[in-house]
Protein backbone atom coordinates (compact mmCIF):
# COMPACT_ATOMS: atom_id res chain seq x y z
CA UNK A 1 0.00 0.00 0.00
CA UNK A 2 1.41 3.19 -1.06
CA UNK A 3 2.65 5.85 1.36
CA UNK A 4 3.84 8.50 -0.72
CA UNK A 5 0.85 9.64 -2.25
CA UNK A 6 1.37 13.52 -0.57
CA UNK A 7 -0.34 17.09 -1.48
CA UNK A 8 0.46 18.29 -4.59
CA UNK A 9 1.07 14.71 -6.55
CA UNK A 10 -0.41 13.89 -9.58
CA UNK A 11 -3.73 11.84 -8.69
CA UNK A 12 -3.52 8.22 -9.14
CA UNK A 13 -5.63 7.25 -12.55
CA UNK A 14 -8.96 4.76 -11.94
CA UNK A 15 -12.09 3.15 -13.68
CA UNK A 16 -14.46 1.77 -11.52
CA UNK A 17 -17.93 0.50 -12.32
CA UNK A 18 -20.43 2.81 -10.10
CA UNK A 19 -23.97 1.95 -8.93
CA UNK A 20 -26.80 2.26 -11.50
CA UNK A 21 -24.09 0.82 -14.43
CA UNK A 22 -21.62 2.25 -16.16
CA UNK A 23 -17.95 3.08 -15.24
CA UNK A 24 -16.61 6.71 -13.81
CA UNK A 25 -12.71 7.35 -14.46
CA UNK A 26 -10.63 9.77 -13.32
CA UNK A 27 -10.26 11.03 -16.73
CA UNK A 28 -14.27 11.95 -17.12
CA UNK A 29 -13.28 14.71 -14.75
CA UNK A 30 -9.99 16.61 -16.84
CA UNK A 31 -10.44 20.17 -15.82
CA UNK A 32 -12.58 19.73 -13.14
CA UNK A 33 -12.92 19.68 -9.32
CA UNK A 34 -13.02 16.57 -7.25
CA UNK A 35 -13.68 15.33 -4.09
CA UNK A 36 -13.50 11.73 -3.38
CA UNK A 37 -14.67 10.07 -0.13
CA UNK A 38 -13.82 6.69 0.52
CA UNK A 39 -16.11 5.20 3.25
CA UNK A 40 -15.39 1.51 5.23
CA UNK A 41 -19.13 0.24 4.49
CA UNK A 42 -22.24 0.97 2.59
CA UNK A 43 -25.37 1.59 4.91
CA UNK A 44 -23.43 1.39 8.15
CA UNK A 45 -24.04 4.88 11.01
CA UNK A 46 -21.07 6.62 9.92
CA UNK A 47 -20.86 5.95 6.54
CA UNK A 48 -24.77 6.49 6.08
CA UNK A 49 -24.46 10.15 8.10
CA UNK A 50 -21.39 10.91 5.68
CA UNK A 51 -22.72 10.46 2.25
CA UNK A 52 -26.23 12.04 3.09
CA UNK A 53 -23.66 15.25 4.25
CA UNK A 54 -22.67 14.97 1.27
CA UNK A 55 -25.87 14.78 -0.92
CA UNK A 56 -27.24 17.58 1.30
CA UNK A 57 -24.41 19.76 0.06
CA UNK A 58 -24.70 18.62 -3.80
CA UNK A 59 -26.01 21.73 -5.15
CA UNK A 60 -23.49 23.74 -3.45
CA UNK A 61 -20.63 21.47 -4.74
CA UNK A 62 -22.29 21.86 -8.02
CA UNK A 63 -22.73 25.70 -7.53
CA UNK A 64 -18.57 25.67 -6.26
CA UNK A 65 -17.56 23.78 -9.67
CA UNK A 66 -17.11 20.97 -7.64
CA UNK A 67 -17.73 16.93 -8.37
CA UNK A 68 -18.21 14.55 -5.43
CA UNK A 69 -17.80 10.73 -5.58
CA UNK A 70 -18.10 8.12 -3.18
CA UNK A 71 -15.95 4.96 -3.25
CA UNK A 72 -16.01 1.76 -1.51
CA UNK A 73 -14.95 -1.72 -1.83
CA UNK A 74 -19.04 -2.29 -1.32
CA UNK A 75 -20.70 -4.43 -4.63
CA UNK A 76 -22.39 -2.69 -6.99
CA UNK A 77 -25.29 -3.54 -6.01
CA UNK A 78 -24.51 -2.71 -2.01
CA UNK A 79 -24.12 1.04 -3.36
CA UNK A 80 -26.98 0.78 -5.48
CA UNK A 81 -28.92 -0.18 -2.70
CA UNK A 82 -27.61 2.29 0.13
CA UNK A 83 -27.96 4.86 -2.28
CA UNK A 84 -31.80 3.97 -2.95
CA UNK A 85 -32.47 3.06 0.53
CA UNK A 86 -31.17 7.24 2.03
CA UNK A 87 -31.84 8.87 -1.40
CA UNK A 88 -27.98 9.93 -2.23
CA UNK A 89 -27.11 12.12 -4.42
CA UNK A 90 -23.72 11.63 -5.58
CA UNK A 91 -22.04 8.71 -7.23
CA UNK A 92 -20.86 5.57 -5.69
CA UNK A 93 -18.23 3.94 -6.75
CA UNK A 94 -17.08 0.08 -6.14
CA UNK A 95 -13.39 -1.34 -5.91
CA UNK A 96 -13.99 -4.93 -5.24
CA UNK A 97 -10.52 -5.57 -6.40
CA UNK A 98 -9.35 -2.68 -3.95
CA UNK A 99 -6.62 -1.64 -6.60
CA UNK A 100 -7.86 1.81 -6.73
CA UNK A 101 -8.14 1.80 -2.89
CA UNK A 102 -4.52 0.46 -2.43
CA UNK A 103 -3.18 3.50 -5.10
CA UNK A 104 -4.64 5.97 -2.96
CA UNK A 105 -3.12 4.51 0.59
CA UNK A 106 -6.56 4.01 1.96
CA UNK A 107 -7.26 0.31 2.04
CA UNK A 108 -4.88 -1.58 4.63
CA UNK A 109 -4.91 -2.65 7.99
CA UNK A 110 -7.64 -1.94 10.71
CA UNK A 111 -8.40 -2.59 14.36
CA UNK A 112 -11.66 -2.60 16.26
CA UNK A 113 -13.06 -3.77 19.52
CA UNK A 114 -9.57 -5.68 19.82
CA UNK A 115 -9.74 -7.72 16.11
CA UNK A 116 -7.26 -6.75 13.03
CA UNK A 117 -8.56 -6.95 9.80
CA UNK A 118 -8.21 -5.56 6.24
CA UNK A 119 -10.82 -2.56 5.68
CA UNK A 120 -11.14 1.50 4.06
CA UNK A 121 -9.87 3.74 5.96
CA UNK A 122 -12.41 6.90 6.03
CA UNK A 123 -10.56 9.72 4.21
CA UNK A 124 -11.25 12.41 1.59
CA UNK A 125 -8.88 13.35 -1.45
CA UNK A 126 -9.96 17.16 -2.85
CA UNK A 127 -8.14 16.88 -6.41
CA UNK A 128 -7.95 20.24 -8.19
CA UNK A 129 -8.50 21.09 -11.89
CA UNK A 130 -4.87 19.97 -13.02
CA UNK A 131 -5.34 16.74 -11.73
CA UNK A 132 -2.63 16.69 -8.82
CA UNK A 133 -3.70 15.84 -4.96
CA UNK A 134 -4.81 19.49 -3.53
CA UNK A 135 -5.71 18.17 0.09
CA UNK A 136 -5.97 15.15 1.66
CA UNK A 137 -7.73 14.26 4.39
CA UNK A 138 -6.36 10.59 5.88
CA UNK A 139 -8.43 9.99 9.29
CA UNK A 140 -11.75 11.79 8.73
CA UNK A 141 -14.55 12.44 11.54
CA UNK A 142 -17.82 12.38 9.78
CA UNK A 143 -19.42 15.60 11.49
CA UNK A 144 -18.91 18.73 9.81
CA UNK A 145 -16.58 17.03 7.35
CA UNK A 146 -18.60 17.77 4.32
CA UNK A 147 -18.72 21.45 4.80
CA UNK A 148 -15.31 21.41 5.35
CA UNK A 149 -13.92 19.50 2.07
CA UNK A 150 -16.45 22.31 0.44
CA UNK A 151 -14.66 25.21 2.09
CA UNK A 152 -11.64 23.73 0.90
CA UNK A 153 -12.82 23.35 -2.57
CA UNK A 154 -14.15 26.93 -3.36
CA UNK A 155 -10.36 28.28 -2.71
CA UNK A 156 -9.12 25.87 -5.23
CA UNK A 157 -9.35 27.61 -8.70
CA UNK A 158 -10.56 26.30 -11.96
Amino acid sequence: MPTDLAEGAKAPAFKLPRDGGGTISLADFKGRKLVLYFYPKADTPGCTREAIDFSKLRAAYQKAGVDVLGVSADSVEAQDKFKKKHSLGIPLLSDESHKMLEAYGVWGKKSMYGRTFLGVTRATFLIGADGRIARIWPKVKVDGHAAEVLAAAKLLPG
